[in-house]
């Protein structure tokens, strides 16, 4: 089993991120989806070009996860964007927690969670909260597994489908 890193990634790695970022959601969602939603999606909204913008914007925090030498997966948490149930809470999301598929259940994600934790307690939130695909079973329970309870929902537009979200957040000092 090979040693398991997170690192913060920076603008230099925009590519890594942009094309980690398309292949673990395609990898992810492409086969509960039509291939023209899936395509609709990645060339409108999920451009290359739009993703590695978003690296090194204020507000988000990037980190790539290793397994030994190897790009294993990513996370992207921001503070920006709320739902109006934590508005005055202080709270980070979690926008996208993903591992390459060869290296799902090998501890990557449980990494990027505690890395996802730990940087919330840095910043000083009390509490860390994510939106996960109502239909997405394993990823609710990896959360649930985590401690993460359903709060709400949202909608988001996959091509032209209009999909719901959870909302799931995890008290941090509870």
């Amino acid at each position: 089993m090979s040693i398991i890193s997170i690192l913060p990634a920076t603008a230099a790695d925009a590519d890594v991120i942009a094309s980690l970022s398309r292949t673990t959601f395609y990898d992810s969602f492409a086969a509960q989806n039509t291939k023209e939603n899936m395509d609709k999606f990645m060339n409108e909204q999920f451009t290359e070009e739009g993703l590695k913008a978003e690296v090194g914007t204020p507000g988000n925090d990037f980190y790539l996860a290793y397994a030994g030498d190897s790009i294993a997966g990513y996370m992207k948490m921001r503070e920006a964007k709320k739902p109006v149930a934590l508005h005055r809470i202080q709270s980070i999301e979690i926008a996208r927690i993903y591992a390459l598929k060869e290296h799902i259940g090998k501890g990557i994600g449980s990494a990027l969670m505690q890395k996802a934790i730990d940087t919330a307690k840095e910043k000083y939130k009390t509490v860390l909260w994510l939106g996960v695909w109502g239909f997405n079973q394993q990823a609710i329970d990896f959360y649930t597994r985590w401690g993460f309870k359903k709060f709400g929902e949202h909608t988001f537009r996959l091509g032209d489908d209009v999909q719901i979200d959870w909302l799931m957040k995890k008290d941090l000092y509870n």
